[in-house]
Order: structure tokens, then sequence, then C-alpha cells
């Protein structure tokens, strides 16, 4: 196991593991940092998903899961204050592709060649971390960059071959353009079918089949990905960002938040923090 710690707050900035060094990898976790893990070998299940062997999984800021499987890899972890996916969106397009896609699955399945590729990257950070030297916290965090940039590269990739037709109804791209126009004002899945012109029923069936989230679990997820940005992002007082998201009672907010991330919007802030990532 290796780890750089921030100077500034004492705590966890970047850490590589092998999962027999994390005992806690199939308990119910939710943590203030960000979560890849490399299956090298074995095969498992995270959420509705299951996946087997040369897999990559993507886990963002305080979003518990379980994984469930006798695994062999590799786990990544880092906080935002090591690298900020916000502030990096434009070099390193991970955000909306590697996190925060509430319509694609947190994992997908690798060739064995991107596998060996993304191993070598870890192996190089590992060489790195394994003899203190200069600007050691840089050169990591360019490793990461770099691995990161490579692994969007190969989801986008998968993304951009999928052909929706005969798979993914037309009617969940409507879905998905209404949710981005409304989410900020309109929580109830009834107004969505209504604005789609279908039964709450049948489009929770094709949310379900289609997204593995019920409709309403869609619609919690994109509030909570703009909840999340809007707390680590800006200084805003929690109960103008519960207003701007369409809550007119704060405290029904962050119990909607913590129900959501398991920890409260005041501190889900303190321990991501805001304004000073590099």
């Amino acid at each position: 196991m290796y780890t750089l710690v921030s100077s500034q707050t004492g705590n966890m900035a970047f850490r590589v593991s092998r999962f027999e060094e994390v005992a806690s990898l199939q308990e119910q976790q939710g943590y203030n940092h960000y979560n890849i893990l490399l299956v090298t070998k074995g095969s498992g299940r995270l959420f509705e998903y299951t996946f087997q062997e040369n897999a990559l999984l993507a886990l963002g800021l305080y979003q518990p899961f379980q994984v469930k499987g006798e695994l062999e890899g590799v786990l990544i972890n880092f906080h935002p204050d090591f690298f900020c996916i916000y502030k990096h969106e434009e070099e390193v397009a991970c955000n909306g592709v590697l996190f925060n896609n509430i319509y694609a699955p947190p994992l997908m399945q690798l060739a064995a060649t991107e596998m060996a590729a993304l191993l070598n990257i870890i192996r190089q950070i590992e060489e790195e971390m394994a003899r203190p030297a200069l600007a050691q916290y840089e050169v990591v965090m360019a490793f990461l960059k770099i691995f990161l940039i490579n692994a969007s590269r190969m989801k986008l990739e998968r993304q951009e071959g999928l052909v929706p037709v005969g798979n993914e109804p037309f009617i969940l791209q409507s879905l998905k353009d209404a949710i981005e126009q409304y989410y900020r004002k309109e929580h109830s899945p009834g107004y969505y079918a209504g604005l789609l012109n279908i039964t709450p029923k049948a489009l929770n069936k094709l949310s379900k089949t289609h997204f593995n989230r019920t409709l309403g679990g869609l619609i919690a997820e994109r509030i909570m990905t703009e909840a999340k940005r809007e707390l680590y992002m800006t200084a805003k007082p929690v109960k103008r960002i519960a207003f701007e998201l369409g809550f007119n009672d704060e405290f029904y907010f962050s119990r909607f938040f913590k129900n959501n991330a398991e920890v409260s919007p005041v501190v889900y802030r303190e321990t991501v923090g805001w304004g000073n990532n590099p």
C-alpha cells in the first residue's frame, strides 16, 4: 500500500493498494474520496451489475457501495483536494464519463491489453511513491491524470459504439432531456410521466430495465450530482443550494442529501472542501 498525505490537512490525498490489503472492501462504503477498482481476477457484483475479471469500477464522493465476490485487483483512492475532476474537466473528461454519469453503469469490462496499459501506469505510480523525491506529489498527480484520461477514452469508445435503436427506446432520450431541463424544479416521477404521455408505472419499468434505477432514483441521483458539485465548488449557503434545487425546506433537503450520501451537506462540505483545490 502506497499513500500520499496532504501537508495541509494531514489526511489521505492519494493511495494505491491491493484488494487483500483492504479488509473492508466488501462492506457498504461511502468515503470523501474517489474510488477506482481494477479487478484482475475473479467475478463479482456491484449494485445491480455483474462483472468479470479485467473490469474497472469507478465510484464517486460519498457514493455508498458494496462489492461482492472473491476478487483480486488494485484499488485507487484520491481526495478531490489532490485532483479535482471539476476543475480539470476540459483536460480530463472523466466527469460525466467515469464519474457522475447517472445513465451509464459505474463499471466497464476491459480488454486484456487495456487492463495491461492501466496496470502499467499503476506500476509507474508505485515506483515513484517507493522512492520519495523532489516534486513527488506533482509527479503522482500527473500519472493519475494520464490514468484517468486513458480510462475515460476507453469508456467513451464504448459509449460511442452503442447503437440505441432497438436497445434503448426513444422515449428514454426524451426522459433524459426532460430531467436535465426540469430536475431543479420537478422532483416527482409523475411529472415526467405526464410530460412524456406515459403512465408512471410504464416509465418506471423502462428506467429500471435500461438504467438499472427506478425513475425516482434517477431523478434523485441527478439532484445529488448537482448538489455535490455546488457544495464542493461554491461557498453558497446550504439553504441557497437547497432553494436552487427546488427544496423550499433546508432541513428536508438535508435529510434528502443524507439519505443518499449517508452524510449531511455540512459534513460533506467540511470533508470534501471547496475553493482551495489544485
